[in-house]
Order: C-alpha cells, then sequence, then structure tokens
C-alpha cells in the first residue's frame, strides 16, 4: 500500500510539477546518488554545458543576456529575448541578430560615484540649505499624503516624472508595479502599504505603470506549462542557486530528482497572470507588442483591485478616507494618463473595476 502511494506521488510530481520542455526521466535506481560530470559545473557561466551533459535534462532554448542566462520555453519568439534585453541597459536595449544586448554610447549612463557626489553636493548647497528648516522638520516626523507603487525601471522614477519632492510620498517599486492580492501571504509591497495606510495615514494609493515594461513582457511571453509549473512548486532540499535558475533535488522514495526552474521574475509576475488572461482575450487579434501594452494598463487596474483585499485598505476606501489611482506613463510621446477608483461601482468578488476622474497630461 505504501510502496503503491509513493510511485503515485513520484509519477505526479513528475508529470504535474514539470513542463513539456523540462519532463525529466525518473530512471534513477533507489540509493543511486545524482550526479553530473565535472565538466558541468553548475554556475551561471555554464548552465548551457550543465543541460548539455547531466542526464534526462530535456534541451531547453536559452536566451543569453551578457553573462547571465534565462531559461526559456522552446515555444517564446525573438520578441521575448528583446524584453529581457531591454532591462539590462541604463538606457534603450537593441537586439542584435545573436540576441547580445547593444546600447548606443548615447543611451549609457556616464554617472559614477564621484558624479553622484557632486550631484549629492549641489542639493545640499540648492535645496536643503535654502529650506533647513523643512528638512528639521522631515528629521523628526514624515506626512507624506501619497503611497506609490511604481515600477523598478530606471526610466520611470516617480519622483523625476511627477516632481515628488522629499517628505511627500512614500513609496515602493517592483518589478511590474504589481500588489498581490491578500491570499498571497507577506511581500515587501503590502508591508510597505500596510505602514503607510495604519501607521503614516496617508490619504492616496497611486499605482504607476509604464510604456515598454519589461516585467509585462515577461508575463506575456510566459507559457501556460510554465504558470501550472510554478503553482506546483515546492522544495525540499539541496538548492543550488545559478543566474537566474535555480536547480532543486527532489527527493521521492530516496530517489533525488533534479528540477530546473524559471526566474524570480516569472514567478513574481506571475501574481499578474489574471491581466495576461484578459489581455489575451481582448487582444487577441493584435500584434505582440499592442498586446503588452493592453496587459500594461490592465495589470494597474487587476492591482487597483487586490488593493481592496486588504481590509484596512478597503475600509479606509468606504469609508471615503483613502482614494486609489492608477496611473500609466507613457515615455515614447511623454505622456500620462491618470484614473481613480470608483468604489461604489467596482465589485471585489466579482472581479469588476470601475473607474473615474480618467484625464490625460500631455
Amino acid at each position: 500500500m505504501v510502496s503503491s502511494i509513493r510511485s503515485k506521488l513520484r509519477n505526479f510530481i513528475a508529470t504535474m510539477a514539470a513542463p513539456p520542455d523540462l519532463r525529466l526521466s525518473l530512471a534513477f535506481t533507489a540509493g543511486e546518488p545524482f550526479h553530473c560530470p565535472p565538466s558541468s559545473t553548475v554556475t551561471s557561466s555554464s548552465f548551457l554545458g550543465f543541460l548539455r551533459n547531466c542526464p534526462n535534462l530535456a534541451s531547453t532554448r536559452i536566451a543569453k543576456v551578457h553573462d547571465h542566462r534565462f531559461h526559456l520555453s522552446p515555444s517564446v519568439g525573438r520578441k521575448a529575448l528583446k524584453l529581457h534585453t531591454s532591462v539590462s541597459c541604463d538606457g534603450f536595449a537593441q537586439e542584435t541578430g545573436n540576441s547580445e544586448v547593444e546600447c548606443s554610447p548615447n543611451a549609457q549612463s556616464g554617472l559614477d560615484f564621484e558624479e553622484m557626489k557632486q550631484r549629492f553636493l549641489s542639493f545640499k548647497k540648492q535645496t536643503y540649505m535654502k529650506k533647513l528648516e523643512h528638512f528639521r522638520a522631515l528629521a523628526e516626523m514624515q506626512f507624506p499624503k501619497f503611497m506609490v507603487i511604481a515600477c523598478v525601471d530606471s526610466r520611470v522614477c516617480p519622483s523625476n516624472i511627477l516632481g515628488f519632492q522629499p517628505g511627500e510620498a512614500f513609496m515602493i517599486r517592483n518589478v511590474a508595479n504589481i500588489v498581490p492580492p491578500l491570499e498571497c501571504g507577506p511581500t515587501e509591497t503590502n508591508a510597505a502599504l500596510e505602514f503607510a495606510v495604519n501607521t503614516l495615514q496617508v490619504e492616496n494609493i497611486f499605482i504607476v505603470g509604464h510604456s515598454d515594461c519589461a516585467g509585462i513582457q515577461t508575463l506575456m511571453s510566459m507559457q501556460e506549462e510554465n504558470s501550472r509549473f510554478l503553482s506546483y512548486m515546492i522544495y525540499y532540499s539541496f538548492p543550488f542557486r545559478f543566474g537566474f535558475c535555480m536547480l532543486s533535488l527532489y527527493q521521492v522514495n530516496s530517489i533525488f530528482v533534479p528540477f530546473c526552474y524559471c526566474s524570480f521574475t516569472e514567478k513574481w509576475v506571475a501574481n499578474a497572470k489574471a491581466a495576461k488572461f484578459t489581455a489575451e482575450a481582448d487582444a487577441s487579434h493584435l500584434s505582440f507588442e499592442q498586446q503588452c501594452k493592453h496587459c500594461e494598463k490592465e495589470s494597474i487596474n487587476r492591482s487597483l483591485l487586490n488593493l481592496l483585499t486588504y481590509p484596512w485598505i478597503e475600509e479606509k476606501v468606504s469609508k471615503g478616507l483613502l482614494s486609489v489611482h492608477g496611473g500609466y506613463y507613457d515615455f515614447h510621446n511623454c505622456t500620462f494618463e491618470k484614473w481613480t477608483i470608483d468604489y461604489e461601482e467596482s465589485s471585489i468578488g466579482q472581479g469588476r473595476l470601475s473607474v473615474k476622474d480618467t484625464v490625460l497630461w500631455c
């Protein structure tokens, strides 16, 4: 009986956890340790060799971005390769024939610590010393009216594009400006939200998205089997990290089974998979780039709805003590679209979001 259950468990994990392009043979005999040839040492620069030399690992497509390698499903096309490269430069990435990243000289930042020092001293002289009383008051206490959730993209700094001054906005930035729902558990984002709403008592929560978001492009490029794989991830022992991937050895009936899984970025953006499904359904007739733009805005709206899954946020919104807003910055034409949740017309249970006061700043 026990042997039968173990056998079924082993088959279940192998079938459900591994996507088709990472299907593994469980042809290990009990008691045999798993090992790779010496030539396939697990490092960020030898992941290709690892896949080639280790037994029972199916061939997969690898995208090289500088010296980092990402695991991609074979069905992900060249557009997916371009999206990963766009986050590795200070400016705009260019796609070449071999998917290498090249930044034009004008796009690269010349910032170094000496330049940073000069900027700080300029800030101290031109801003801090001229508003000394204000900054002394801020040193004692902060009273921001805004909680801003923005993307980590270097081109989308809220203080720069929206002019926030010290003390005006409590901020957190993450990949693709995502707010996971309450049931996803604790994250840095909802920890910051809790502090901003309950301690600082901000009056506005503002989620700011943007054009050409590499996080959203990653989400839109993920295959369905990858999403299922993430859902069934259960780690047991011996994690080995290399590059943006992880190898875990799963112990099933005294057998150690290796699995490679996708990047931390993919695991994070999967929190916005509902936006991906909506974008694919609503914009199925459009190009990949246009679907991504649709998803960029849809993801903001999904995050706005997710905010209302937190009781201490919904309570204040329902009482009119807190307003929730979305914003979208298009840095191609330098426009900014802003909207506000209409709480009375929205429904968390039905996944319906109603907005009002939509304006375009251009």
